[in-house]
């Protein structure tokens, strides 16, 4: 079963790009605003002039919050974890499962 691919025109530094993929086009749209305002940042900051240059800069940017984002969701899964492993010698047997489901 494959899903339906939708095709989406969005905008980027004044130049129009048709978007192809499984992607819910308000998704694709709200992503390609996001590359726009970043490399629009980069090009402000006047330290950067040439366009390919500041989308390289933008990327890399993104890219950085996306290693962020998922170091700090690591962090936040050990912590649960930990307070789960803690939590569950003090539930009555019954409810000690260490499975993700414990509804019966």
């Amino acid at each position: 079963m494959s899903n339906k691919k939708h095709t989406v025109r969005v905008t980027i530094l004044n130049e129009e790009y048709a978007i192809r993929s499984e992607t819910p086009p308000e998704l694709t749209r709200a992503v390609a605003l996001y590359l726009d305002q970043a490399v629009r940042k980069v090009l402000s900051s006047g330290a950067v002039v040439e366009t390919n240059r500041a989308v390289v800069l933008a990327a890399l940017q993104i890219t950085a919050e996306l290693f962020d984002a998922r170091k700090s969701l690591d962090s936040t899964q050990d912590s649960i974890r930990g307070l789960s492993d803690y939590i569950r010698p003090l539930l009555p047997p019954a409810k000690r499962q260490s499975g993700q489901s414990g509804v019966e």
